[in-house]
C-alpha cells in the first residue's frame, strides 16, 4: 500500500487500520501484511488513531445503586427519591462520570415529552448532560436558570449546557443573556426587567423539573472562587456569614438557612421561592468536599431528589446524626 504524504492521507490510513482492527476484527499481524509494515507499527498506529480521536472507545457499565442508602436518605430528609451510585474499587478519579450517569438516570425518570426543564450549571451537571442518551426526542423546553459565568467556563456554563442538552433531547433552549453576578443590586434588578431576561426567568418558574448542582463555599472547592468569579474577600465574607454551599447561587448554612443576602441581591438567578415551586429538583453532587453543602441543601429543601455516591451519602447521614 502506498505510504501517505499528506496529513489527510495519514488520517485516512489510520482510519483504514482502525476499521480493519475494530470492525473487521483482523489481527494486527494480518493488517501489517495488508499495509506492508511491521506489527509493532500497526500497534503504534492504533494508539495514534485513538489519540487523534479517529477512534473513540466507550465502555458501557450498568449503573449499580445502593438501595439501602437511598432509602435512608429519603426517610431522613423526606426526599422524593435518591440515587446513590456504587463506585467501583479504584474509580475515585471517575466520580464525576458515575455521578453524571446517576444524574442522567434521574432526569430521564422525571422528564416527559413537552415538559419545561430548568438547568443550572457546573461540572456535575455537565457530566449528566454527557451521560444522557435518550431513545427518542422529548421536544422539551430547556431553560437556563442562572446567568453566565463568563467565556472561560464554556464547557459547564449554563448557556453551553442548555445548548448541548437541547441538541440531545430534541428541544428548544432559552437563555439568560446576562452575567450571573452583577456589580451592585441595582444593576441586577435592571437586568431582571430586560425583556429577554424577564421572559426566560418567567419560563423558568414554570419548570416541572430542574437539574441542579450543589456548590461548596469552601475556598478549595468553590467553583466561583476557582474560576476567579468572586474575590477572596467576598468568599471570606460568605464563609463568615456561615455559608457552606449554594444551589443556583443561593447560599445557605449547614442548617439550610439563607445567608449572603447581598450576594443574592446582585445575582441574576431564579428566585428561591420560584425554585422551590419546581416539583422535581434534582441535585447532583458527590465527594467529601460536598458533604456539608449537601446536608445544608437537604435541610433547606433546595433539592428533593439527590444524586450522589455511596461514600458521600454515608458521611451525610453520619453528620446529621452527630448534630
Amino acid at each position: 500500500m502506498p505510504q501517505p504524504h499528506t496529513p489527510q492521507e495519514r488520517e485516512n490510513l489510520l482510519a483504514d487500520v482502525a476499521e480493519m482492527y475494530y470492525l473487521e476484527e483482523k489481527d494486527q499481524q494480518e493488517i501489517a501484511r495488508i499495509i506492508g509494515v511491521t506489527r509493532s507499527m500497526i500497534s503504534r498506529m492504533l494508539k495514534e488513531a485513538r489519540a487523534k480521536g479517529i477512534v473513540e472507545l466507550r465502555v458501557r457499565r450498568s449503573l449499580q445503586r445502593d438501595h439501602e442508602l437511598e432509602t435512608a436518605l429519603v426517610e431522613r430528609f423526606g426526599l422524593q427519591a435518591a440515587v446513590v451510585v456504587v463506585m467501583q474499587p479504584g474509580s475515585s478519579g471517575r466520580v464525576l462520570s458515575y455521578l453524571g450517569k446517576g444524574g442522567a438516570q434521574a432526569l430521564l425518570h422525571y422528564l416527559v415529552p413537552g415538559a419545561i426543564l430548568g438547568i443550572a450549571w457546573g461540572t456535575s451537571i455537565s457530566a449528566a448532560v454527557d451521560a444522557i442518551e435518550p431513545t427518542e426526542p422529548f421536544g422539551v423546553k430547556i431553560v437556563q436558570l442562572v446567568g453566565a459565568l463568563g467565556a472561560t467556563n464554556d464547557v459547564y456554563d449554563g448557556h453551553a449546557l442548555v445548548l448541548r442538552l437541547a441538541e440531545k433531547l430534541g428541544g428548544q433552549g432559552y437563555y439568560l443573556n446576562g452575567p450571573f453576578l452583577c456589580r451592585d443590586p441595582e444593576t441586577a434588578e435592571s437586568l431582571r426587567h430586560t425583556q429577554s431576561i424577564k421572559d426566560t426567568l418567567e419560563l423558568g418558574k414554570q419548570s416541572q423539573v430542574a437539574l441542579l448542582g450543589i456548590g461548596s463555599s469552601a475556598s478549595q472547592y468553590s467553583s466561583y472562587r476557582l474560576a476567579g468569579y468572586v474575590s477572596t474577600r467576598e468568599q471570606n465574607k460568605l464563609q463568615r456569614a456561615g455559608a457552606v454551599g449554594d444551589v443556583c447561587g443561593l447560599h445557605f448554612d449547614r442548617q439550610g438557612r439563607d445567608v449572603g443576602e447581598d450576594f443574592r441581591a446582585r445575582s441574576l438567578t431564579i428566585d428561591k421561592d420560584d425554585l422551590f415551586r419546581i416539583p422535581a429538583r434534582i441535585g447532583v453532587a458527590g465527594g467529601l468536599g460536598k458533604v456539608g453543602p449537601i446536608l445544608g441543601a437537604l435541610r433547606g429543601g433546595y433539592v428533593n431528589v439527590l444524586v450522589t455516591d455511596g461514600m458521600t451519602a454515608r458521611r451525610v447521614l453520619e453528620l446529621v446524626e452527630d448534630q
